[in-house]
């Protein structure tokens, strides 16, 4: 993590339960509070969150690599992929609602735990234009689709929305997309 990181100093807890016990390859889901998060919500017409990542284990640590716009690590810094601790990725000031949800193979979980790892060892930016056909940025649930599409047991029946918001429009994955996947089934919400 980088020296400059305001996450190192982010005191006062996480909403993720103690007793929850994650792995690599579960893929998590947050509801944020933020502008682009109301954005996501809006545009999810009912969804429950608004940003995703996939467990890692780093060098024996579990942690969530995630691709998220207006989380700098340094103040001007660019969006890019980043990998945090989990009480981190689910600290009150950035989560109020979360969830975990694991993939029924667990071999392809691993394999898609490591190719997470190995994107964001790459420091791709954030795709800021929901684009993905091109993987060199990567957006949060574009990153969770690419990593399991690597593996012997690909996510299914994901879809894509037509978006179509003031100045914006794309199609892409929304995070509920991710969840109605019949290959992930849930471990707990909170």
């Amino acid at each position: 993590m980088l020296a400059c990181s305001d996450t190192d100093r982010m005191q006062g807890g996480t909403i993720l339960p103690d007793d929850v016990e994650l792995k690599a390859g579960d893929v998590v889901f947050r509801r944020g509070s933020g502008f682009t998060s109301q954005a996501v919500l809006l545009a999810e017409k009912g969804g429950a969150y608004s940003h995703t990542g996939i467990v890692v284990d780093s060098a024996g640590v579990l942690m969530i690599v995630h691709a998220v716009p207006g989380e700098p690590d340094c103040e001007g810094d660019e969006d890019r992929v980043k990998m945090e601790r989990p009480e981190v990725f689910f600290h009150p000031m950035r989560a109020q609602q979360g969830a975990v949800y694991r993939h029924v193979d667990s071999c392809a979980a691993q394999q898609a735990a490591i190719r997470a790892l190995q994107a964001y060892r790459r420091h791709p930016l954030f795709d800021h234009d929901y684009d993905d056909t091109d993987t060199t940025s990567l957006y949060c649930t574009e990153l969770v689709v690419n990593a399991y599409s690597q593996t012997t047991s690909p996510l299914k029946d994901v879809r894509h929305q037509h978006l179509h918001l003031v100045g914006f429009e794309a199609d892409c994955i929304l995070p509920s997309d991710v969840l109605g996947c019949k290959d992930l089934k849930q471990v707990t919400t909170f």
